[in-house]
């Protein structure tokens, strides 16, 4: 069947069609007709061996992807989620080698897909479960209460667009980075205190809360230029491994979301969160999947809101 991947590590015009074989359904799994993958930054990972631990070898065929949607083809014999032959999914996909949500059809654990959300189409589902899982679990490591105090880098971002709605569901107080263009944005997705984007933005935070605040989620990866935002104690979720380079001021925690691939009640969570109006899934393009690398290189060039989408 056909992919969209690398046979040499590179930049975005490393991504072709290949020939991958046809993956064996688990009883625990399900295969997935893919008609939807988001393109995210894990997927240039892939493409370029930042992900290989062997980057020197080139792959036989490796397949970036970690957000699919389509229809379900077939269901293993011991799957207990409800999902049926038919029904519409969107799945996290965890990237190995072949495996990957840039290919017509997938087979992932049962406990990785849910339904899409109604009156969402495949393609805004696809923007949904990796970003919206490790926005879930970047909260959930920054054990806050109701009332307490977080703020967001990146808030623009697909993970940090989500943290913020997330945050207000959770009756806590955001303070969101952004850019003037991105002001209306931020004020949309609900964040109460919306502070300039950049290096300044821990000393605003601190002029605007004296003692820091309660947690931060880093989705700009500013990682020590951000901690002087944190109050002593506090907590801080990091999304690129950082881990605090030491310091015990503040609990850094850096969020894998490959650990949380069969989160299947907290993906669920997500959907009916998307019914409910709580999360907002933002498209900013959709591309044919042969137009991989076009997606990668507007990807890479930075400014997108929302995420690209590959249609099979």
């Amino acid at each position: 069947m056909t992919a969209i991947g690398v046979t040499t590590y590179g930049g975005p015009e490393a991504l072709h069609p290949i020939e991958v074989e046809q993956e064996p359904l688990g009883p625990r799994d399900v295969r997935i007709r893919v008609t939807a993958a988001a393109v995210n930054p894990t997927d240039t990972g892939v493409r370029s061996g930042q992900r290989d631990d062997k980057p020197e070898a080139d792959p036989p065929g490796a397949v970036p992807g970690m957000d699919a949607a389509g229809e379900v083809l077939e269901v293993g014999a011991d799957v207990g989620t409800g999902v049926a032959v038919g029904d519409r999914v969107m799945a996290i996909v965890l990237p190995k080698g072949p495996h990957g949500a840039y290919r017509s059809d997938v087979v992932v654990p049962a406990r990785s897909a849910t339904r899409v959300p109604a009156g969402a189409s495949d393609v805004e589902a696809a923007t949904l479960p990796m970003n919206g899982l490790t926005a879930r679990f970047a909260l959930d490591s920054l054990q806050l209460k109701s009332g307490d105090t977080v703020a967001v880098t990146g808030a623009a971002g697909a993970f940090g667009g989500y943290v913020v709605q997330l945050a207000k569901a959770d009756g806590l107080t955001v303070v969101a980075d952004a850019a003037d263009k991105d002001r209306p944005l931020i004020e949309q997705l609900g964040a109460d205190v919306i502070l300039p984007r950049g290096d300044g933005f821990a000393d605003a935070v601190r002029e605007r809360y004296p003692d820091g605040v309660d947690g931060l989620a880093d989705g700009a990866v500013f990682n020590e230029k951000a901690l002087p935002a944190v109050k002593d104690g506090g907590r801080m979720a990091t999304i690129r491994g950082w881990d605090g380079a030491g310091q015990s001021r503040v609990q850094v925690i850096p969020e894998m979301v490959f650990s949380q691939g069969e989160e299947w009640e907290a993906l669920d969570r997500l959907r009916q969160q998307v019914e409910d109006g709580v999360l907002t899934l933002r498209v900013a393009d959709t591309l044919p999947a042969a137009q991989a690398a076009d997606a990668h290189r507007r990807f890479e060039a930075g400014g997108v809101r929302g995420r690209l989408v590959l249609q099979f």
